[in-house]
């Protein structure tokens, strides 16, 4: 993984300003439980999220999980199209069809170009009933 080119610990929630939500429509469910995932998060706190680009929703109820780090009980749940791009930043909330989920936790690399996972921490892996067609957003915390 690259190092960046800044100390990423002088990005801090006080760095981001105002910004309006992300807002995507779910594509397609997944229901995989992983125990020894090791997903490798990057050490950067937020992601540009592009109008029309698909990504990887994932959960996890891992308590220490945070950028930089990595994340092995995860469960994978859908992928979601982008509608309405914008700022992506650890900490944010997530809901889908206006259900809190829970809160981003980072980003993971490894299938990307073609997709990036996001990362949520939530209190459960069980993210409710889920349907294609529904809307997530990622909101400013």
């Amino acid at each position: 993984m690259a190092e960046p080119p800044y100390d990423p610990n002088l990005i801090t929630p006080s760095v981001y300003g105002d910004r309006r939500p992300v807002t995507g429509e779910i594509v397609a469910l997944l229901h995989i439980i992983f125990e020894d995932r090791n997903l490798e998060l990057i050490p950067s706190r937020s992601r540009g999220l592009r109008r029309n680009e698909i990504h990887e929703l994932m959960i996890t109820d891992e308590e220490d999980v945070s950028p930089g780090g990595g994340a092995d009980r995860v469960s994978a749940i859908a992928f979601f199209e982008v509608t309405e791009g914008g700022l992506a930043v650890v900490g944010d909330k997530v809901s889908i069809g206006g259900r809190p989920l829970g809160r981003v936790a980072g980003y993971d690399m490894t299938h990307m170009p073609n997709h990036m996972n996001v990362l949520v921490k939530s209190e459960t892996l069980d993210a409710g009933p889920i349907e294609v067609g529904d809307t997530i957003e990622i909101t400013k915390a």
